[in-house]
């Protein structure tokens, strides 16, 4: 008996799932290597590597002309330069702390996308998702308590500095690309990230580049393309089904850096991280929630003032 074929909204599940699981992968790579090398190296690794991965992807969908074509080359500019901090920011918390911590903090990303979204893009944020936001911030602090308590290891207070900062840029990064879909192409984002990237982190080379080992080289080059891959499956996700939907998937991830790290990195969880990581899911989960009751109640709108309806 024939199997029936799958709908749009299980391919998109099942990519977002497994962008969720390469980026864990390229994480737990790149945490390995993050003793030899700095985050700037890695940065460079993660975007130069995704690069073949992406135009080969672009040649597939017969998109890569499309992919080239810019209508704004600062705008470009500017979400490579907010990006690119972000990524080396997380890459040296994922050196210095636990990974499904440095996953939880990562999550206030898009929580914090909701606030620059009301400060840089003029939206409305109303009481329901502002209490989202608190909360989930509430769950960031209980996160970072015991690494900010003045007590213990000064690296994992510094690594739940730079991730929390990372996180920050994240969401800001995430409000240029909201500006660039009115002008560019999903194609143009995803190819032009990957070439600022690898070359702004070109500046970070006089900073403690080194020559990796064999080993280490091989994890990073893997890391790259895992990293491309990713991408590839995030966006392909997005394409393929609602965003209301696909977006909770993400907090798959936290699963699976539990896995990870304790039979990686022999790292076991503590209870402020879990416990903080639930609120901040369940703050996300919220906003994602809401998000899809205003799409419903936009689409309402434009079909009863639409001249067919």
């Amino acid at each position: 008996m024939s199997r029936a074929p799958l709908s749009g909204t299980a391919i998109g599940i099942w990519l977002k799932l497994g962008s969720v699981a390469c980026f864990i992968a390229m994480s737990a790579l790149l945490k390995i290597a993050a003793d030899e090398v700095p985050s700037g190296e890695m940065v460079f690794f993660r975007s130069f590597f995704a690069i073949p991965i992406t135009v080969v992807w672009l040649l597939a969908r017969g998109d890569l002309s499309t992919g080239l074509r810019v209508a704004s080359p600062m705008g470009h500019i500017w979400r490579g330069i907010i990006g690119t901090s972000a990524m080396g920011l997380m890459f040296t918390g994922i050196g210095l702390l636990p990974l499904p911590e440095v996953t939880a903090i990562g999550y206030a990303a898009p929580i914090l996308v909701v606030v620059f979204a009301a400060m840089f893009l003029g939206e409305e944020v109303r009481a329901f998702r502002l209490s989202a936001v608190a909360l989930g911030m509430i769950g960031v602090l209980i996160i970072l308590s015991p690494r900010l308590s003045g007590i213990g290891d000064h690296r994992a207070a510094l690594g739940a500095v730079v991730t929390l900062m990372g996180a920050v840029f994240a969401a800001l990064a995430q409000i240029f690309i909201r500006k660039l879909t009115k002008t560019e192409t999903t194609s143009a984002i995803v190819f032009w990230f990957s070439c600022t990237a690898a070359a702004l982190s070109l500046v970070t080379l006089p900073f403690g580049w080194v020559i990796p080992s064999p080993a280490t080289a091989a994890l990073l080059v893997l890391a790259g393309l895992i990293g491309g891959v990713a991408q590839i499956f995030l966006t392909s996700a997005y394409r393929a089904a609602d965003a209301s939907i696909v977006a909770p998937f993400e907090y798959a991830s936290m699963l699976m850096a539990l896995g990870v790290g304790y039979v990686a990195f022999d790292e076991v969880p503590t209870l402020p991280m879990l416990g903080g990581a639930g609120i901040v899911i369940l703050a996300g989960a919220m906003i994602i929630w809401r998000e899809r009751q205003l799409g419903l109640e936009r689409a309402k709108a434009r079909k009863a003032i639409s001249p067919s309806g």
